[in-house]
């Protein structure tokens, strides 16, 4: 018999309050068991299921998950369509599961371009999970780390060209006030299943001192006992923020 993973007291001592995550190889978990894409994808949303409810046990605030990308609007339409259809599907379902763990629901990105019925069903769960207020789980949806920046810099910019903004006030602070993550602290944690190198313009300006962890899991394995893995990767780590 398994034994329930569990977070060790320094683990518990030093939990990050936002984790962010890239949810990559759906499609290699398929291709190694000959299955189509797609079967990936299904097979991952069961991973989502899984790490919000363990977030959430542990006692993480925020747990943002990259969904879908500005990119993967480039994939083979079949393709996109059946990720909408498994998206607007997780939405309306897991509605009950997401309420007994008082889990609230937030979203970023170019929300205006994903289909009206998923933009209705997401505004619906959304509107259902409102009173809650344990884990704030948000979807990153037809996001990208550019794009949000440049948004922000042309909302920053019609401030000053009609003059309600002096441009010596623009910092940092000013800046981050116009990303779509204005509402939610920085991510403390990144952590990036499959086993490849990179960010893939996710968070670019808010993971700037977020800690990496990447492993080799591909997301459709992904469950309990490697969150905490990464969270207890995360306690060993010492953040000085730039400082000694």
């Amino acid at each position: 018999m398994s034994t329930e993973p569990k977070l060790s007291q320094q683990a518990l001592g030093s939990l990050p309050q936002h984790v962010a995550v890239i949810m990559d190889g759906n499609g290699r978990w398929a291709k190694q068991r000959g299955l189509p894409r797609v079967e990936g994808h299904r097979n991952g949303v069961e991973s989502v299921r899984a790490i919000v409810r363990a977030a959430g046990e542990v006692g993480i605030k925020y747990l943002t998950l990259y969904a879908f990308s500005v990119e993967n609007w480039n994939r083979p339409k079949d393709e996109v369509d059946t990720l909408m259809k498994y998206l607007a599907r997780f939405l309306k379902n897991e509605i009950g599961e997401l309420n007994r763990n008082n889990v609230r629901l937030e979203a970023i990105g170019q929300i205006w371009r994903l289909p009206e019925a998923v933009q209705q069903q997401l505004e619906k769960t959304k509107a259902a999970l409102a009173k809650n207020n344990g884990l704030t789980l948000v979807l990153a949806l037809s996001y990208g780390g550019r794009t949000e920046l440049v948004e922000a810099v042309r909302a920053i910019a019609a401030k000053t060209k009609s003059g309600t903004l002096d441009p010596a006030e623009i910092n940092e602070r000013l800046i981050a006030e116009h990303l779509y993550t204005r509402h939610y602290p920085d991510p403390d944690l990144l952590i990036r299943t499959s086993g490849e190198m990179r960010v893939s313009n996710f968070l670019l300006w808010q993971i700037s001192y977020a800690e990496l962890v990447v492993t080799q899991v591909l997301w459709p394995d992904f469950r309990k006992a490697q969150l905490i893995e990464a969270l207890e990767e995360y306690a060993r780590r010492h953040r000085r923020f730039g400082a000694v």
